[in-house]
This record gives C-alpha cells, structure tokens and sequence, in this order.
C-alpha cells in the first residue's frame, strides 16, 4: 500500500467503508474548483498576461495598425491587464477564506465519527494498541498528517493572502509585506506539490484495492466492503 494512497476503510470498523457526510463532500469539491481556479490566475499572470511580452505585444500590433505609443503606455495597458487578473485571483482568495471558515465550523458540527480531528486520533490509538489492525492504522495516520498539513497550508495562504489584499489598512506592517508576499507564494508551491500527490495516491487507490474512493466523496461512502 503505497503510503499516498487514501484508503477506503474505516480505521475504526475494517469491514466498513468511510462515510463523508453531504456538507464536507460540497466542501470538498468546491474548494477544488476554487483552488484550480485560482492557480489558474497565477498561471495565466505568469504566461499569457506577463507584462514584459503583454507590453511588446501591444506596441508592435499598434504600430502595425499606424499608430504609435511610448514603452511607458504599452506597459500600462499592459499592467491594467494583469491587474484585472490579480483581482479575480483575489475573488478567489475571498471565497477560499470563506470555505476554511466553513470547513472549521464544519468541524465542531460533523458526526463524531465524521471529525477530522477525531479520526486522526482514533488512528493513533489504534496504531499504538491494536496490532491486529496497526498497518492500516499506521497507513491512516499517515494520510491524516498530510491532509492536515495542507490545512495549515490553507490557512496559512488565507492569512497571507488578506494581508496582501489589505496591504493599504496593514500600512504600518509594509516593512513585512515583501516575507509575507514570499510566504505566501512558496505556500502555493507546497499546495500544487499537495495536489499532486494527492492526485496520484487518488489514482494509485483506484487501481488497487480501494477502487471507488472517488465515487464515495461523491456519494458519500458508508457501505459494506
């Protein structure tokens, strides 16, 4: 068993398949779609819209059509397109700050055997009393120290991410804007390395012996195996 790869079963009962109640599967895949989406923004800021090629681009198609403008105005143009990007990036950041709050108080509301928190120490005790079962608890212990790695990741990107997003009220902490702006993007290396791996022990689990996972995070798991 690859040491990536979620597992169907319940730690807790082998014989049974996890469940994930309806709020965290939505959780789940909205917060894909709204991670994806904002990497999307770093991307397209960083190919199609990079300023430098933006700033040629323009002054060479206007020159073509007649007309002629400085360096100056073609990187303005430029610039405002970037911007425009950056703020749907910022969009993105909102509502992914929206969805860890949720997911926090998601947190204290779940089923007791649905808590993230309580499942993660359910596997380490398991994992230090039950040699029966130890590898599989050894194996869910794993996978849960990762998943809250990337929760303090996530964290982490919102806290950061506010703070560029309201750098003018943070005025007087400017002097920390440039670590908290290198933070802040390193984190977003860390979460596509995440995505990855998380990806590949997805794929890995449905080629082996915990096929379905993806269908029971859209339907919610719980029967027998």
């Amino acid at each position: 068993m690859a040491i990536i790869e979620p597992v169907r079963q319940d730690t807790q009962h082998p014989r049974h398949i996890k469940k994930y109640s309806i709020s965290l599967r939505l959780w789940h895949w909205v917060n894909t779609i709204v991670i994806s989406g904002s990497l999307l923004t770093v991307l397209i800021n960083s190919t199609i819209t990079d300023e430098r090629s933006v700033s040629a681009l323009i002054k060479n198609e206007l020159k073509n059509a007649g007309a002629t403008v400085s360096d100056e105005q073609a990187g303005s143009v430029a610039h405002a397109l970037g911007d425009s990007v950056w703020n749907i990036h910022i969009y993105f950041g909102y509502v992914l700050v929206g969805l860890l709050l949720f997911r926090l108080v998601l947190e204290f509301f779940q089923l007791a055997d649905q808590k993230f928190i309580r499942k993660m120490k359910s596997a380490y005790r398991q994992f230090q009393s039950s040699k029966k079962e130890r590898e599989l608890a050894k194996h869910e212990l794993t996978v849960k120290v990762i998943y809250a790695a990337f929760y303090i990741l996530l964290i982490t990107m919102a806290v950061t991410g506010l703070f560029l997003a309201f750098e003018d009220l943070l005025a007087p902490f400017k002097s920390i804007r440039h670590t908290v702006k290198e933070v802040h993007g390193f984190c977003m290396y860390l979460i596509l390395a995440f995505i990855f791996v998380h990806l590949a022990g997805v794929f890995i689990a449905e080629r082996k012996d915990n096929k379905g996972i993806v269908s029971d995070m859209i339907n919610g798991g719980g029967n027998y195996q």
